[in-house]
């Protein structure tokens, strides 16, 4: 597929939304713009990602036994808010294209025609960017470093590089999935620590299992778009292995910040070995008998499991 077929069926997309919803732009009512600007944020990602920050941030003040200023972790979060808004809704942008092909995304923002030009998303994108790299800035090093990495890796590594050119794509766009944690750490602490990678690691570890999960149970989306997620171009049973292979690992790497981080507790204990080994018996059920309800089985139960995660530890080091 060329991409100028790409773009044709791009723009028959577009079309046939708007002729099947009634769409004119002299008709879209006050709030439509705004609904369109918070939806190319994908602010379902933003949540999850910010609320990780604040955990690490959380975490690294019971850590370092450093006061819990609201004032400056409401900063870090507004920082942190942009950034990951900024890089979703630059991503929207050079993904337009895909977008309008494939069923599960094609009524977002820019291929439903919402935001147009499409350009305004991406200079929308690149402010919320440069608000976040100046905020952290102005904080520490360590902060600007891990913001700026995350923003490369997602940007630049996954939506530029790999995305339509490796099925290791989300394996090397899923350090970026970890940087707000790194982040949220780094503003409070100033500097790395053994607890904020192995944190930040959980967040690496679940990537894979939750977009190859979705990948499963939409490979005619994928493949129709000619985006080589590793289901899509390899042998089933190759992804279904890694997908194991890293929630095997994700247990220990849980488990293991108990050792670094005792305050968590028991309570985190119980709920991250529970859930993780949960989520490997629902991977190992999948890799023997694959099928694409087992796999939204698979994605529906990864969904909430970071969150419960980070926040059974906000529940450990809060009581701790």
């Amino acid at each position: 597929m060329g991409t100028a077929t790409v773009g044709e069926l791009r723009d028959e997309s577009i079309l046939a939304l708007r002729r099947g919803r009634g769409i004119a732009a002299d008709w879209s009512p006050w709030w439509r713009p705004l609904l369109a600007y918070t939806a190319v944020t994908k602010p379902k990602t933003v949540i999850l990602l910010v609320f990780t920050s604040f955990v690490g941030m959380l975490v690294a003040s019971a850590d370092h036994a450093s006061p819990f200023a609201p004032a400056m972790v409401l900063l870090g979060i507004v920082a942190i808010t942009a950034g990951t808004a900024g890089c979703n809704a630059v991503t929207c942008y050079l993904d337009r294209d895909i977008d309008a092909i494939m069923n599960r995304t094609m009524r977002r923002p820019l291929p439903s025609g919402w935001i147009h030009p499409p350009e305004r998303a991406l200079w929308y994108g690149l402010a919320l960017l440069g608000i976040a790299l100046l905020l952290s800035g102005g904080r520490n090093a360590w902060a600007l470093a891990f913001m700026l990495l995350g923003i490369l890796d997602n940007v630049v590594v996954y939506s530029l590089w790999s995305k339509r050119r490796s099925s290791w794509n989300i394996v090397l766009g899923s350090l970026s999935g970890g940087m707000p944690l790194a982040f949220g750490w780094a503003w409070i602490a100033g500097s790395p620590s053994l607890t904020m990678v192995l944190m930040a690691a959980l967040v690496v570890l679940w990537t894979p299992t939750h977009i190859w999960s979705l990948a499963l149970r939409y490979r005619d989306d994928y493949a129709r778009a000619r985006v080589p997620m590793l289901p899509v171009v390899k042998e089933e049973k190759t992804a279904l292995r890694c997908m194991v292979s890293t929630s095997v690992l994700m247990v220990p790497f849980s488990l293991a910040l108990l050792f670094v981080q005792p305050t968590l507790g028991l309570t985190y204990f119980g709920i991250a070995l529970s859930l993780g080994v949960c989520l490997l018996a629902l991977n190992v059920w999948l890799w023997l008998r694959p099928s694409a309800d087992r796999a939204w089985a698979v994605f529906k139960f990864s969904s909430p499991y970071l969150a419960v995660i980070f926040l059974a530890m906000m529940i450990g080091v809060t009581v701790g």
